[in-house]
């Protein structure tokens, strides 16, 4: 039976790392970390995601503002707002909430906000830092992946890891991390996807498997190394619940540890973006 990496249990130690920081922080007489989110429309899923990440930074003694705009609004409203907390002094970082309406261009938004305050690690500015090893914030969720393998004492040197699903936010930051000579690198890093020919065969030669291909239940049991480091990055919805992109109950028997969905790597996203709020408040 695998051992349950749980990212509740992880998220709740760094948060704690954190909250410490920013005492000591308070008690030298400088102000608390400032994370700012822009919400447009009404969609649940990011609604709920962003209400988690101002109880987030009510836990941490951060302050936070919340701009929730409305499903109307303009691409040009939306640049003003983005405008505004790039000059805003007491904003430390700040996020735009993906996804957008449809009528909004999330590129443009991208690219108009201030690369010192883009602490969920997008712009192209700070993963070009990234990918040649430089001081930057790093993409969310890979950085929280990191740091739920550092609280549980799991290096990646010198392992096999294997990345399925090569999207901008996960699959290719979370490769370029993992085979980084640095303290939670040094792994050689497969990164595959939906068009790998022998998907399955690179699978089981993993000592360290990322489900992030977005489809439910996808890595079956018969894809896993037995004893085999296994992180689910997939949040789905079949039959009204949330399962990941590995087919988890299966998958117990045979690997060595496990992220649950939920309870697993979506909460270590949120404090990959503590982490990175926190960093930005030093920088400045």
């Amino acid at each position: 039976m695998a051992d349950v990496l749980s990212g509740r249990d992880a998220a709740q130690a760094w948060k704690s790392h954190i909250r410490k920081e920013v005492a000591g922080r308070l008690a030298q007489g400088k102000r608390a970390p400032h994370l700012a989110a822009i919400l447009v429309g009404e969609d649940p899923a990011s609604q709920a995601y962003v209400r988690g990440k101002v109880r987030d930074c009510e836990e941490v003694g951060f302050e936070s503002t919340l701009i929730a705009l409305s499903e109307r609004t303009t691409q040009a409203e939306l640049l003003k707002h983005v405008a505004a907390l790039n000059e805003n002094p007491l904003v430390d970082g700040f996020i735009v909430q993906l996804p957008l309406p449809k009528h909004l261009n999330p590129d443009e938004v991208l690219l108009a906000i201030d690369p010192q305050k883009d602490v969920d690690g997008f712009h192209p500015e700070n993963v070009g830092r990234m990918a040649l090893g430089l001081p930057t914030y790093l993409p969310a969720t890979p950085y929280g992946m990191l740091l739920l393998l550092e609280h549980y004492g799991i290096s990646p040197a010198g392992k096999h890891a294997v990345v399925v699903g090569r999207s901008n936010i996960v699959g290719s930051p979370l490769s370029i991390l993992l085979s980084r000579n640095s303290k939670m690198g040094n792994a050689t890093v497969t990164l595959a996807h939906s068009k790998t020919t022998n998907l399955k065969e690179l699978c089981q030669s993993a000592d360290i498997l990322v489900a992030a291909i977005g489809r439910a239940k996808y890595v079956t049991a018969d894809m896993i190394r037995p004893g085999a480091v296994v992180l689910d990055v997939g949040i789905n919805r079949v039959d009204g619940k949330l399962v990941g992109d590995v087919d988890y109950e299966s998958a117990l028997a045979v690997a060595g540890a496990i992220t649950p969905v939920p309870g697993g790597v979506g909460l270590m996203t949120r404090v990959g973006l503590l982490m990175n709020t926190l960093h930005a408040a030093r920088r400045r």
